[in-house]
């Protein structure tokens, strides 16, 4: 058997997902960001040619695919300078929970949706004194008679204004053990007792930053999402798509930034020749293709082991593939930028915002030292420092 890196059908994906964010390009997203509004157009449009559901199963309005077509969709439209950082959240951890371990109700409700564009879901993870640990979320949901109650706080949520309901992690009382659990919850956005806070960011985004209070919030029983005593399967289910469609982000962020530079060292003349033809201006530019090209096979390797039920493989995978993906994006906007000298900094050449916006692939949704935790660890079997 032939085994290849990407199919026909994964490389016309990629050609027409390039034309539509050719379409649009860096110059809407920035319209959109300087208009403090949302790229409602593009995120119609590729929801209208398929692109936003093509992970969902068919059966509920989606491309049948997976997160290997879905990270192709959002890298391309990164490297063509507008990627959609809610693709990371909706239809990637939301969609990818709700299609594996929702009810029939839940399904019927939220993936049609999520794959046509006409509704969004937000995700509740991150807690302010948690950080990176999920082990120490104090978020909890206790039982009512058949409701919940959710009583906690999350902080850096993404998109929460414009998502209809976010899937909050809670952790509730194993009846078994007397130990807290992680549980998924789908919380409406008009809940009572659900309050967001706008967080006032230097990273400058379509998608806004806000802080999370839930004060004694009520859902019903068919809030939650799954099997309650199935706690962290259901989880990384999420964070491991969530972790290789980060990468894709970074790619293509890091395509784009590098894009514009050989663009720039081909054409511009200092002295005789274009800068492009000296090895100290070109040989840093190769380096950071190769660096986006190395990370990209590490991406589609776990986007490969993820879509064919290897959650163990995915989840090492994944991580190094985030991992990668953030170091070679944040070495190809800094050297595009050093490239361009003082032009790389003007609003003219679009690079500058880039330089605090590469840094979230490093930080978020894990840092890039929790990462190495995770490898050292669980790869190499090393003991734990904490």
């Amino acid at each position: 058997m032939t085994t290849v890196l990407e199919t026909d059908e994964h490389k016309a994906l990629r050609a027409a997902v390039a034309a539509l964010g050719t379409r649009y390009g860096r110059e809407y997203l920035t319209k959109v960001i300087a208009a403090g509004a949302h790229p409602d157009e593009l995120w119609s449009e590729a929801a209208k040619l398929g692109y936003l559901g093509v992970n969902l199963p068919e059966e509920y309005g989606g491309g049948g695919g997976g997160i290997a077509e879905l990270s192709i969709v959002l890298e391309e439209l990164g490297a063509a300078g507008c990627p959609l950082l809610m693709m990371v959240v909706s239809p990637a951890i939301c969609g990818t929970v709700i299609a594996r371990f929702g009810t029939d109700t839940q399904k019927q409700e939220w993936l049609p949706a999520l794959a046509d564009g006409t509704r969004t879901m937000a995700f509740g993870i991150t807690e302010p004194d948690a950080g990176s640990n999920s082990h120490r979320i104090t978020t909890t949901a206790r039982r009512d008679g058949t409701d919940w109650i959710l009583k906690g706080r999350k902080v850096f949520i993404s998109g929460v204004d414009i998502a209809d309901a976010t899937l909050i992690v809670g952790r509730a009382e194993d009846a078994r053990t007397g130990k807290l659990k992680p549980c998924l919850f789908i919380v409406p956005r008009d809940a009572p007792g659900f309050e967001r806070r706008q967080i006032d960011m230097e990273l400058h985004g379509a998608e806004k930053q806000f802080e999370l209070t839930l004060d004694d919030v009520r859902l019903p029983a068919e809030a939650l999402v799954g099997d309650e005593d199935a706690g962290l399967l259901q989880l990384f289910a999420g964070l491991n798509p969530e972790r290789i469609m980060t990468a894709a982000f970074a790619i293509g962020m890091g395509r784009y930034a590098l894009s514009r530079a050989i663009t720039y060292a081909r054409e511009r003349t200092v002295w005789r020749d274009p800068i492009g033809a000296h090895q100290a201006i070109a040989h840093p530019l190769a380096q950071a293709h190769i660096d986006l090209e190395l990370a990209r096979l590490m991406m589609q390797k776990a986007a490969f082991l993820y879509d064919s039920g290897d959650d163990v493989g995915a989840g090492e995978a994944a991580n190094m593939a985030k991992y990668a993906a953030g170091e070679a994006c944040v070495k190809a906007v800094d050297q595009s930028v050093h490239t361009l000298g003082g032009n790389g900094l003007t609003g003219e050449f679009g690079l500058a915002s880039l330089i605090t916006a590469s840094r979230v692939a490093r930080i978020a949704p894990v840092s890039r030292e929790m990462i190495l935790n995770y490898v050292s660890h669980q790869t190499l079997g090393l003991p734990k420092s904490y």
